[in-house]
């Protein structure tokens, strides 16, 4: 098998880092060999030292990734919820309607004007000549 290499989000890296740096402070044992030159460079620092180990893939350390649930009532729910397209339309029309009505009712439109209702694929009289 191939090995996968997993990416972590900066958020599961902060985490990380702090949980084994918590460790390596509490004089917890490296996991890689750090020569004493490099910690003295590192100042003996453990988040640093946390760090290398991270970089070098030498933590054994994993992160469980909930995953939604999806049940299969939820599932059969959204099913049963499909609307035919004659049904939208039918609706559109409905509220095409009232907000007409209600227009010449607040005066908004004159009843000697009238629109062409939308999606009418016929050519205006202006756009025949």
């Amino acid at each position: 098998m191939v090995e996968q290499k997993i990416e972590f989000t900066k958020f599961e890296i902060a985490r990380i880092l702090g949980a084994r740096a918590l460790q390596v402070s509490m004089d917890a044992p490296l996991l890689m060999k750090i020569s004493d030159e490099d910690l003295k460079i590192m100042r003996y620092d453990a988040l640093k030292i946390a760090e290398r180990e991270f970089n070098s893939n030498s933590l054994p350390i994993s992160v469980k990734r909930p995953m939604p649930k999806k049940t299969k009532e939820k599932l059969q729910a959204i099913r049963e919820d499909r609307v035919d397209d004659e049904k939208i339309s039918e609706k559109e029309k409905e509220l095409e309607k009232e907000i007409r009505e209600s227009a010449e009712e607040m005066g908004l439109v004159n009843e000697n004007e009238v629109e062409d209702p939308i999606g009418d694929d016929a050519p205006n009289s202006e756009e025949a000549s």
